[in-house]
């Protein structure tokens, strides 16, 4: 073990070295561990190394967002705009379900980097080369959100583990001064292992609303919809 560690600290530092090992320090211990300290720990080297190729601690963050978008696959060639923008979402979403940190960190974001510029122009593209309209086309994209990027924020977080007997005591307490909210909060059945990070949706919520929005676009594409009908 102590040679491995040893060669490994002799490899070279680069910035794709760095930000790969920050996504495995986010995975491993949650990105709530991720600082220049213990990356630099973890590389084996002095934290002033690492200021070579991340200029600060945004950076860093920026850059282990564009590791993730790489992990997406490329648009599929040869088929209808609906089913390859679908494949592209779904395929953002298990990226982000491998990196479960990944969509609170895109969140946190003030400027897109241009790796996620990139991937917005390429679903933009998918859009305008299926025939939508570019009026059709901003809206469609303010509709899809981050959704868009794999994740959605939802109603009701449920990701919380919460004992059987506390939540039935909760919920009968809710129950009459929120009977609907209660009736759906009882109702909802996710799965705990399809979610990404705290309060998102599970695999299924998922790819209903989205397979519900694309069918929408798809119609208003048909009509010719404009924002000035």
């Amino acid at each position: 073990m102590t040679v491995q560690v040893d060669a490994l600290r002799r490899v070279p530092l680069s910035r794709d070295r760095v930000l790969r090992a920050a996504v495995a320090l986010a995975d491993d211990a949650g990105i709530e561990s991720l600082s220049m300290r213990k990356l630099a720990q973890e590389l084996g080297v002095v934290p002033m190394a690492l200021y070579k190729h991340v200029a600060n601690k945004e950076e860093l963050l920026n850059g282990i967002v564009d590791v993730v978008l790489g992990e997406i696959n490329p648009p599929v060639r040869g088929t209808d705009w609906k089913n390859a923008v679908r494949q592209r979402i779904l395929s953002a979403r298990q990226a982000l379900l491998r990196h479960p940190w990944a969509s609170q960190v895109i969140e946190s974001r003030t400027t897109p980097t241009p790796v996620v510029l990139e991937y917005l122009d390429s679903m933009i593209g998918m859009f305008r080369v299926g025939g939508f309209s570019v009026d059709l086309t901003h809206h469609v994209m303010h509709a899809m959100g981050s959704r868009i990027l794999g994740f959605t924020q939802e109603l009701f977080d449920d990701s919380q583990s919460v004992d059987p007997e506390v939540q039935a005591v909760m919920f009968g307490e809710m129950a009459g001064k929120y009977p609907y909210v209660t009736e759906i909060a009882m109702a909802a059945a996710h799965v705990e292992e399809s979610v990404v990070g705290q309060g998102c949706d599970d695999q299924f919520e998922f790819e209903f609303a989205l397979d519900l929005l694309l069918d929408g676009f798809e119609r208003l594409r048909q009509q010719a919809w404009t924002s000035a009908d």
